[in-house]
Protein backbone atom coordinates (compact mmCIF):
# COMPACT_ATOMS: atom_id res chain seq x y z
CA UNK A 1 0.00 0.00 0.00
CA UNK A 2 1.46 3.39 -0.97
CA UNK A 3 2.38 5.72 1.86
CA UNK A 4 0.23 8.90 1.85
CA UNK A 5 2.08 12.12 1.05
CA UNK A 6 1.55 14.17 4.19
CA UNK A 7 3.13 17.40 2.96
CA UNK A 8 -0.07 19.00 1.62
CA UNK A 9 -1.89 18.34 4.90
CA UNK A 10 1.12 19.51 6.93
CA UNK A 11 0.94 22.79 5.05
CA UNK A 12 -2.85 22.88 5.43
CA UNK A 13 -2.40 22.54 9.20
CA UNK A 14 -0.18 25.63 9.19
CA UNK A 15 -2.73 27.65 7.21
CA UNK A 16 -5.57 26.49 9.46
CA UNK A 17 -3.57 27.58 12.52
CA UNK A 18 -3.06 31.01 10.94
CA UNK A 19 -6.78 31.31 10.18
CA UNK A 20 -7.70 30.34 13.73
CA UNK A 21 -5.44 33.10 15.03
CA UNK A 22 -6.54 35.84 12.63
CA UNK A 23 -10.20 35.21 11.83
CA UNK A 24 -11.42 36.54 15.22
CA UNK A 25 -9.42 39.71 14.54
CA UNK A 26 -11.18 40.05 11.20
CA UNK A 27 -14.58 39.88 12.92
CA UNK A 28 -13.49 42.44 15.49
CA UNK A 29 -12.41 44.85 12.76
CA UNK A 30 -16.06 45.18 11.71
CA UNK A 31 -16.95 47.16 14.85
CA UNK A 32 -17.60 50.74 13.68
CA UNK A 33 -15.09 53.25 14.99
CA UNK A 34 -12.52 50.58 15.85
CA UNK A 35 -9.00 51.87 15.36
CA UNK A 36 -6.36 49.70 13.82
CA UNK A 37 -3.25 49.17 16.00
CA UNK A 38 -0.28 51.30 15.01
CA UNK A 39 1.82 48.28 14.10
CA UNK A 40 -0.72 47.19 11.49
CA UNK A 41 -1.46 49.84 8.84
CA UNK A 42 -5.01 49.46 7.56
CA UNK A 43 -5.34 49.03 3.80
CA UNK A 44 -7.25 51.79 2.07
CA UNK A 45 -10.66 50.80 0.72
CA UNK A 46 -10.86 50.61 -3.05
CA UNK A 47 -11.60 53.96 -4.72
CA UNK A 48 -15.30 54.41 -5.40
CA UNK A 49 -18.02 56.99 -5.37
CA UNK A 50 -18.71 57.68 -1.68
CA UNK A 51 -22.51 57.39 -1.87
CA UNK A 52 -22.31 54.11 -3.78
CA UNK A 53 -19.73 52.75 -1.35
CA UNK A 54 -21.80 53.62 1.70
CA UNK A 55 -24.86 51.97 0.14
CA UNK A 56 -22.84 48.82 -0.58
CA UNK A 57 -21.48 48.77 2.95
CA UNK A 58 -24.95 49.08 4.45
CA UNK A 59 -26.03 46.12 2.31
CA UNK A 60 -22.97 44.18 3.47
CA UNK A 61 -23.80 44.98 7.10
CA UNK A 62 -27.35 43.68 6.66
CA UNK A 63 -26.06 40.53 4.95
CA UNK A 64 -23.58 39.86 7.75
CA UNK A 65 -26.31 40.35 10.35
CA UNK A 66 -28.58 37.87 8.58
CA UNK A 67 -25.97 35.24 7.74
CA UNK A 68 -23.36 35.46 10.48
CA UNK A 69 -25.08 37.11 13.43
CA UNK A 70 -22.80 40.14 13.29
CA UNK A 71 -24.64 43.34 14.20
CA UNK A 72 -23.32 46.86 14.09
CA UNK A 73 -23.55 48.36 17.58
CA UNK A 74 -26.11 51.15 17.01
CA UNK A 75 -26.06 53.97 14.50
CA UNK A 76 -22.61 55.32 13.77
CA UNK A 77 -21.16 57.74 11.27
CA UNK A 78 -18.30 55.28 10.78
CA UNK A 79 -19.42 52.73 8.16
CA UNK A 80 -18.36 49.12 8.11
CA UNK A 81 -15.28 48.73 5.92
CA UNK A 82 -16.21 46.96 2.76
CA UNK A 83 -12.89 45.17 2.28
CA UNK A 84 -13.20 43.65 5.78
CA UNK A 85 -16.82 42.54 5.44
CA UNK A 86 -16.14 41.13 1.97
CA UNK A 87 -13.18 39.11 3.26
CA UNK A 88 -15.21 37.88 6.23
CA UNK A 89 -18.02 36.69 3.97
CA UNK A 90 -15.62 35.02 1.51
CA UNK A 91 -13.73 33.16 4.24
CA UNK A 92 -16.88 32.17 6.15
CA UNK A 93 -18.50 30.75 3.02
CA UNK A 94 -15.23 29.14 1.95
CA UNK A 95 -14.77 27.30 5.25
CA UNK A 96 -18.35 25.98 5.14
CA UNK A 97 -17.93 24.76 1.56
CA UNK A 98 -14.54 23.22 2.33
CA UNK A 99 -15.83 21.25 5.31
CA UNK A 100 -18.80 20.00 3.31
CA UNK A 101 -16.52 18.93 0.45
CA UNK A 102 -14.13 17.15 2.82
CA UNK A 103 -16.86 15.24 4.62
CA UNK A 104 -18.55 14.30 1.36
CA UNK A 105 -15.27 13.02 -0.12
CA UNK A 106 -14.51 11.01 3.03
CA UNK A 107 -18.03 9.55 3.13
CA UNK A 108 -18.91 11.26 6.41
CA UNK A 109 -22.35 12.61 7.32
CA UNK A 110 -22.99 16.30 6.92
CA UNK A 111 -21.67 18.29 9.86
CA UNK A 112 -23.87 20.37 12.12
CA UNK A 113 -23.80 24.12 11.76
CA UNK A 114 -21.04 25.83 13.75
CA UNK A 115 -18.96 29.01 13.87
CA UNK A 116 -15.99 29.26 11.51
CA UNK A 117 -13.30 28.50 14.16
CA UNK A 118 -15.07 25.29 15.19
CA UNK A 119 -15.41 24.23 11.55
CA UNK A 120 -11.69 24.86 11.04
CA UNK A 121 -10.84 22.71 14.05
CA UNK A 122 -13.08 19.93 12.69
CA UNK A 123 -11.29 20.07 9.34
CA UNK A 124 -7.95 19.92 11.16
CA UNK A 125 -9.11 16.81 13.04
CA UNK A 126 -9.70 15.06 9.69
CA UNK A 127 -6.27 15.79 8.18
CA UNK A 128 -4.98 12.25 8.73
CA UNK A 129 -7.82 10.88 6.61
CA UNK A 130 -7.46 13.69 4.08
CA UNK A 131 -3.77 12.84 3.60
CA UNK A 132 -4.73 9.45 2.11
CA UNK A 133 -6.51 11.20 -0.79
CA UNK A 134 -3.95 13.24 -2.81
CA UNK A 135 -6.59 15.17 -4.75
CA UNK A 136 -8.49 16.12 -1.60
CA UNK A 137 -5.28 16.94 0.29
CA UNK A 138 -4.15 19.33 -2.45
CA UNK A 139 -7.57 20.98 -2.50
CA UNK A 140 -7.59 21.47 1.28
CA UNK A 141 -4.07 22.90 1.17
CA UNK A 142 -4.91 25.29 -1.67
CA UNK A 143 -8.17 26.51 -0.12
CA UNK A 144 -6.80 27.01 3.39
CA UNK A 145 -3.79 28.85 1.93
CA UNK A 146 -6.05 31.09 -0.18
CA UNK A 147 -8.29 31.96 2.78
CA UNK A 148 -5.39 32.56 5.18
CA UNK A 149 -3.77 34.93 2.69
CA UNK A 150 -7.08 36.73 2.11
CA UNK A 151 -7.50 37.17 5.85
CA UNK A 152 -3.95 38.47 6.30
CA UNK A 153 -4.31 40.92 3.41
CA UNK A 154 -7.57 42.29 4.81
CA UNK A 155 -5.92 42.84 8.19
CA UNK A 156 -2.92 44.52 6.58
CA UNK A 157 -0.50 42.02 8.11
CA UNK A 158 2.94 41.52 6.66
CA UNK A 159 4.60 38.27 7.67
CA UNK A 160 8.14 38.26 9.01
CA UNK A 161 10.53 36.76 6.47
CA UNK A 162 14.12 35.73 7.26
CA UNK A 163 16.67 35.01 4.54
CA UNK A 164 18.26 31.60 5.01
CA UNK A 165 21.90 30.78 4.34
CA UNK A 166 22.81 28.21 1.72
CA UNK A 167 21.11 27.10 -1.45
CA UNK A 168 17.84 25.34 -2.18
CA UNK A 169 18.45 21.58 -2.49
CA UNK A 170 16.14 21.42 -5.52
CA UNK A 171 17.02 24.46 -7.68
CA UNK A 172 20.42 25.41 -6.18
CA UNK A 173 19.46 29.08 -5.94
CA UNK A 174 19.96 31.33 -2.90
CA UNK A 175 16.19 31.61 -2.53
CA UNK A 176 15.45 30.02 0.83
CA UNK A 177 13.36 32.05 3.25
CA UNK A 178 12.18 31.20 6.76
CA UNK A 179 8.70 32.23 7.91
CA UNK A 180 8.84 32.08 11.74
CA UNK A 181 5.11 32.72 12.20
CA UNK A 182 4.34 29.59 10.20
CA UNK A 183 7.32 27.58 11.40
CA UNK A 184 8.23 26.89 7.79
CA UNK A 185 11.02 27.26 5.24
CA UNK A 186 10.12 28.06 1.62
CA UNK A 187 12.01 28.30 -1.63
CA UNK A 188 10.78 31.55 -3.21
CA UNK A 189 12.28 30.88 -6.63
CA UNK A 190 9.21 30.65 -8.96
CA UNK A 191 11.13 28.30 -11.27
CA UNK A 192 11.92 25.80 -8.49
CA UNK A 193 10.58 22.27 -9.01
CA UNK A 194 11.20 19.40 -6.63
CA UNK A 195 11.55 15.78 -7.83
CA UNK A 196 8.23 14.68 -6.29
CA UNK A 197 5.62 14.53 -9.11
CA UNK A 198 2.68 15.05 -6.70
CA UNK A 199 4.07 18.23 -5.14
CA UNK A 200 2.06 21.39 -5.80
CA UNK A 201 5.12 23.17 -7.23
CA UNK A 202 4.53 21.31 -10.51
CA UNK A 203 0.98 22.47 -11.24
CA UNK A 204 0.36 25.66 -9.24
CA UNK A 205 2.27 28.81 -10.28
CA UNK A 206 1.62 30.36 -6.85
CA UNK A 207 2.92 27.33 -4.93
CA UNK A 208 6.37 27.27 -3.35
CA UNK A 209 8.01 24.13 -2.04
CA UNK A 210 7.76 24.15 1.74
CA UNK A 211 9.51 22.40 4.58
CA UNK A 212 8.33 22.64 8.16
CA UNK A 213 11.03 23.51 10.68
CA UNK A 214 11.46 19.95 11.91
CA UNK A 215 11.75 18.56 8.38
CA UNK A 216 14.25 21.26 7.40
CA UNK A 217 16.44 20.57 10.43
CA UNK A 218 16.54 16.86 9.52
CA UNK A 219 17.36 17.59 5.86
Amino acid sequence: MPVPDERPTTEAALWITQLLQQFPELSAELVPGRTTPAHRPAPSPPPADLAARLREEREEALLLQQRHGLVALGHSAAPLRLHISDALRDISDGVVELEEAVRDRLGLPRARRAPVPERLRRIASLLDGIAADPVLAAHVRDETRRMARRCARALGDTETVVRMPGRCPWCDSVSLRAFPDRGAVLCVNPACRCPEPDCGCHDDPAYRHTWDEGEWQRA
